[in-house]
């Protein structure tokens, strides 16, 4: 399937101080947002895309594939709060403005929806905003080898920051998550994990949210480090598949976020999405079904409706 063009919209009104069009307030995100691409409304009942294509296998369901940040757990906002830790920490300040770069839940939530992967957040954010001042350099890096070291270090930081709060034992996981990896297991199903995350970070947050025994016992298990391009590149997927050895048609993907579906269905694989508070008015159309959560889902209900996207 052909990939999609990836277009930003994080736009804002010109900021008057600064010689180019601020994409969003570099410490304040503004109270209106006049030009985010607002999606439409949803219910929270099950719909099917009449657009998407169909597969033209009639196997069964033989991989359940998890995404981790938002559907194992709702960790966005623990991110935000892990970067902004790491740009205090460092001093990180984008010129001309003298405060501490902090980015605020608005600016956040638009953001981790628009671009997958935390290395390559903040490289676009310092590439349309201008590259910062901080501890690590008193001016602004200049050249590549130093700019890759910026965001290398603050990523590094940030990853550690964010296992702290895992650690803390306040965070659980998403209601039936952990139940629906059971009956898959149980039924001889194949069971996997890929997320555009940084490793160390997915497989802290999975020997604490899912245990150790369900963890190493994942049959497949992909994070940002294994590939080259992120969600909604369909890398991730793509190996995925060759590494369960299991055809495309019958995985079903449990995404959150548009990037996620995206990547799974460019991957030639059917996907339902489990939608958080910051994804829920996302264009879900291509995914055969979404739900608020999955804690009234069971197997066969998953199972069913893949049956149903290939009778279709």
């Amino acid at each position: 399937m052909a990939s999609t063009t990836h277009t930003m919209v994080l736009r804002c009104p010109p900021n008057t101080t600064r010689s180019h069009n601020a994409l969003f307030s570099l410490h304040k995100t503004s109270t209106t947002l006049p030009r985010i691409t607002r999606f439409s409304s949803y219910s929270t009942s099950t719909t099917r895309s009449s657009s998407r294509p169909i597969c033209a296998s009639s196997r069964p369901m033989e991989a359940l594939i998890f995404d981790c940040d938002g559907v194992i757990l709702e960790s966005e906002d623990l991110h935000r709060q892990a970067y902004n830790f790491a740009f205090a920490h460092f001093n990180v300040r984008c010129p001309p403005f003298a405060e501490t770069l902090n980015w605020d839940t608005e600016f956040y939530d638009v953001l981790q929806n628009q671009i997958g992967g935390g290395k390559p957040k903040m490289r676009w954010y310092f590439k349309e905003n201008g590259w910062p001042s901080s501890t690590l350099f008193a001016t602004p890096p200049e050249s590549d080898e130093d700019r890759a070291k910026l965001i290398d270090t603050l990523q590094d930081w940030k990853t550690e920051k964010y296992k702290d709060i895992i650690k803390s034992g306040s965070v659980e996981p998403r209601p039936g998550v952990l139940r629906l990896m059971d009956e898959a297991r149980a039924s001889g199903k194949k069971v996997a994990v890929c997320s555009a995350a940084t490793k160390s970070s997915v497989i802290m947050c999975l020997e604490n949210l899912i245990g150790m025994e369900r963890f190493q016992s994942l049959d497949c298990f992909l994070a940002g480090d294994d590939v080259k391009e992120k969600k909604p590149d369909p890398s991730i997927y793509i190996t995925a598949s060759k590494k369960l050895g299991i055809s495309e048609k019958a995985c079903l993907v449990v995404e959150d976020s548009v990037i996620g579906l995206q990547a799974a269905t460019q991957a030639g694989m059917s996907c339902i999405i489990t939608y958080t508070s910051s994804t829920a008015n996302q264009d879900f159309t291509d995914a055969i079904a979404k739900f608020p959560d999955l804690s009234d889902v069971r197997l066969q209900d998953l199972e069913e409706l893949l049956e149903n996207v290939v009778a279709a």
